[in-house]
């Protein structure tokens, strides 16, 4: 099995593990601080501006520490960004009751998030052979999957055993940790960045990259019209579990994509991978069309499913054209870039969503999901030609 194969590779264990323990407080964090928050009595508005600060501080900070580590190397940037952030938490910890210092606290645990995920994608090339590369990204993607399950529930956990801000110190913890285990490794320590191209947009100075990731925010829209129309259906509609149920379905299509990706389409499916990227975002955008048919819960448990499929293994193409395609000197940046621009649109698609169901209806709610992914596959086969950028990818 090419996972096996990839896990058994020197470090690649300790280098995976050690980022999604550092990755596993983000996906905590939005939670972690809403409960934290109302058990001191603050509103829902309050609670929402904070973790939307949080959000927003990451998404703006990120691809700044990627560049960074293409200046200064993996161990500094990824050590320095873990203590600043533990400090955030550590102050959203100490004061939720002072609006001011939970503000500040977001801030900074948000911008500090050390940059765990395009650190090791930029690593994938030299823990692995060429040939095990796209498995490598689909295990790398199919893991992430198991953060947005784990997160909250090790929140809900370790607020039931003790309280909300014990799951804020149980964050800063992970983080600091998982970047200690990262950068002191020998692959972290001894990846030098690579002379850099000298331009101001950095990684964005690539208009193919650029079309990659605006493509793949489309499909982050959907993502985030998923994540609200779930809530808007389970009250509506008797589902065992809720909401929760259905994002968990979809994660779990998620991880069934990126397990038959990684064993059997990164091996046998012999295309060039601006052509994959392509077929898989139209795959996507077809199975958001179904949630759009608002089926019954039978129906839209199955589709829950499939709305996950294709996400895993469209985003395990895309990095690899992501490095690829970013300019010498910039990979970080530009992993960095895809994760803010995901991000980006799982935020609008959540917002723009929440404002549908209310004034449109979950039909319209739900198109709009399918139509943000529709059109990033349309710039995606638009922009093919652009994404060759090799014989290999001809």
């Amino acid at each position: 099995m090419p996972y096996t194969v990839v896990l058994r590779r020197p470090y690649v264990g300790r280098l995976l593990g050690g980022s999604l323990i550092g990755r596993l407080p983000a996906a905590m964090a939005a939670l972690a601080i809403a409960l934290t928050l109302r058990q001191v009595g603050a509103d829902y508005a309050t609670v929402g501006l904070v973790t939307g600060t949080f959000a927003v501080a990451q998404a703006i900070a990120g691809p700044l520490l990627g560049r960074c580590v293409d200046r200064l190397g993996q161990p500094k940037v990824l050590t320095a960004s873990a203590i600043v952030a533990t400090g955030g938490y550590a102050v959203l910890a100490l004061a939720p009751h002072s609006t001011t210092l939970a503000f500040l606290g977001a801030i900074i645990a948000g911008a500090a998030t050390p940059p765990l995920e395009p650190c090791l994608r930029a690593l994938w090339p030299r823990l692995v052979e060429p040939r095990e590369l796209e498995s490598a990204y689909s295990l790398d993607a199919g893991a992430q999957e198991l953060l947005f399950i784990a997160g909250p529930l090790a929140v809900t956990g370790i607020a039931a055993a003790g309280s909300p801000r014990a799951a804020l110190w149980v964050s800063a913890i992970l983080g600091l940790v998982g970047a200690l285990v990262m950068s002191t490794s020998e692959p972290s320590r001894s990846w030098a960045p690579a002379v850099r191209t000298p331009h101001w947009l950095g990684a964005l100075h690539s208009p193919a990259l650029l079309l990659l990731i605006l493509g793949l925010a489309g499909a982050g829209l959907a993502v985030g019209s998923f994540n609200v129309f779930s809530v808007a259906y389970a009250d509506s509609h008797h589902i065992p579990g809720g909401a929760g149920t259905l994002l968990a379905l979809n994660a779990t299509g998620a991880l069934v994509g990126a397990v038959c990706y990684g064993t059997y389409g990164a091996r046998h499916w012999q295309a060039a991978p601006a052509r994959k990227a392509a077929l898989l975002a139209f795959g996507m955008a077809a199975s958001y069309w179904l949630v759009a048919l608002v089926p019954g819960p039978i129906g839209m448990a199955v589709v829950a499913v499939v709305t996950g499929v294709f996400f895993a293994p469209l985003l395990s193409v895309s990095f690899g054209m992501v490095g690829d395609l970013a300019p010498e000197g910039t990979v970080t940046e530009a992993f960095s870039w895809l994760v803010t621009l995901v991000g980006a649109g799982i935020a609008g698609g959540s917002a723009a969503g929440g404002s549908l169901l209310l004034h449109g209806g979950p039909t319209v709610a739900a198109a709009m999901g399918a139509c943000g992914v529709t059109a990033g596959a349309a710039l995606m086969l638009a922009g093919r030609r652009m994404f060759i950028t090799s014989p290999a990818q001809a």
